[in-house]
């Protein structure tokens, strides 16, 4: 599984498969932990799929979260790129340090994303690769572990000072939801106004659950992310409270907002910004758009 370092610090190209990941994982005598959410993705094309969906290029900074066996970081390098490899896993980062430890560029640090201070440590590296002029910003390219999807989202989304884009590989069923949930739809939550606040995201192709050790119930899909800028954010005087009406909203889902919302302020004085608004005074959340939702809360 070793790849020797040629000159200047890169990797000979090697193309990880089945045998190499079932190889890699048997040297360590690891079996994928349910609990840690652990599906190896075991067919290199998928792992370049991802990495172009990134436009990785030489030069690039990239987070990867949750590097396995390291096929997708071999990828990554492969690219030009330098890697921050965030795994939760010691034996799993321990074989990627391994694996990448005479070459320049790999940097594995072991530890649970969710708890990792990512905007300080990518911010640190990003000003010395820009020399402090905040020409670029990193990527984000990672087959993640399906059970924290929502908490990688909502860490990474708000974070467009640091990422210009974010490409995952999500199981199926959430790709959908966060990508292609609309208005009206039983399937539009809070999640979405937030997605969509922050990014533009873009369903890329569907990955079959074939593709992974062991093999899940469903199929995944690889989603891009692309980070919107601080001036680009919808005009709201306050996220936080922007976010916190959002959420009030739809915990009364089957509720007019007239209703749910009364902890804002008056039925009367909501039912007043909905039609300044251009809405129905008995509007419900899952009718409105995040522009609608902007709106309702400037007026509010």
């Amino acid at each position: 599984l070793s790849v020797s370092a040629a000159s200047g610090g890169k990797p000979r190209r090697q193309d990880d498969d089945y045998h190499s990941t079932l190889k890699a994982l048997n040297y360590r005598g690891r079996f994928p932990r349910k609990s840690l959410g652990q599906h190896y993705m075991l067919n290199a094309r998928i792992n370049e799929e991802l990495v172009a969906a990134g436009n990785v290029k030489e030069g690039d900074i990239v987070l990867e979260i949750g590097p396995g066996t390291g096929s997708l970081t071999n990828v990554l390098v492969n690219s030009g790129a330098t890697v921050v490899a965030i795994e939760k896993d010691p034996h799993m980062a321990e074989l990627v340090r391994e694996r990448f430890g005479g070459i320049d560029g790999v940097q594995v640090i072991e530890q649970d994303f969710r708890h990792f201070h990512i905007r300080s440590h990518m911010s640190s590296m990003l000003h010395t690769r820009n020399h402090g002029d905040g020409t670029s910003l990193a990527k984000v390219v990672a087959n993640i572990p399906f059970n924290i999807t929502t908490d990688i989202v909502k860490q990474l989304l708000p974070m467009g000072d640091v990422f210009s884009r974010l490409v995952l590989l999500l199981q199926e069923e959430a790709a959908l939801r966060l990508v292609d949930s609309t208005v009206n739809s039983s399937e539009f939550r809070p999640i979405n106004i937030f997605v969509n606040f922050y990014s533009e995201p873009q369903y890329k192709i569907k990955v079959s659950r074939t593709n992974f050790f062991p093999q899940p119930k469903v199929d995944a899909a690889v989603v891009v992310f692309k980070l919107r800028q601080f001036p680009d954010y919808p005009e709201v005087s306050s996220q936080k409270s922007f976010f916190s009406m959002v959420n009030s909203a739809f915990n009364g889902k089957r509720k007019m907002l007239r209703r749910s919302l009364q902890h804002i302020c008056s039925s009367p004085d909501i039912e007043a910004a909905l039609r300044t608004a251009g809405l129905a005074a008995t509007s419900r959340p899952e009718e409105l758009s995040l522009q609608d939702f902007v709106k309702l809360h400037n007026l509010l």
